[in-house]
């Protein structure tokens, strides 16, 4: 019985975290919500309380969650009608831990077009092995005209050891 359950724990976890994997995120500017990120908003609300309860029973599960996290991500991007490659227009900062053990990476914004746009930006974040550990979208609203913005994705979870970050993609629109 003890088994069965750590098992159901397990993939309880994973199927939370998968869905974790599209919060973690902040813009610096005060802007109203677009609707890329509506389903960044749906996961937020137990992310902190999934991200914790992750435990040893469940650290199989972390390849499977960060795939899913991955594929949420996707779908966020699905949504934006439009959207512009705009990877160019994205840079990150050096990958730092905060008090809480989460990854934060700054990310700048550069809107080389002549009228405001908005930014969704997937942000990857990777272990030392090079392994996907968390992915973050990242909506960021009217960036002004020949403007930068600048806001910071944060990990979902805990990740230990040398984190690195990449745009995995960016739409402008």
């Amino acid at each position: 019985m003890e088994r069965q359950t750590n098992r159901c724990v397990a993939v309880g976890v994973a199927v939370m975290l998968g869905w974790a994997g599209l919060t973690g995120c902040s813009s610096d500017d005060e802007s109203p919500i677009s609707p890329a990120s509506s389903a960044a908003s749906v996961v937020k609300s137990g992310a902190s309380e999934l991200a914790s309860a992750a435990s040893s029973a469940a650290a199989s599960a972390v390849a499977s969650a960060a795939a899913s996290a991955e594929a949420a991500a996707s779908s966020a991007l699905n949504e934006v009608k439009g959207g512009l490659d705009a990877k160019s227009d994205v840079t990150l900062g050096s990958v730092a831990t905060d008090s809480d053990g989460k990854a934060e990476v700054p990310v700048t914004i550069a809107n080389h077009d002549s009228k405001s746009r908005s930014y969704i930006i997937v942000v990857n974040f990777k272990d030392q092995s090079g392994n996907l550990a968390d992915v973050v979208v990242l909506d960021v609203s009217q960036v002004a005209a020949g403007k930068t913005a600048k806001a910071t994705a944060r990990s979902n979870r805990d990740l230990t050891g040398t984190v690195t970050s990449e745009v995995r993609d960016a739409l402008r629109y």
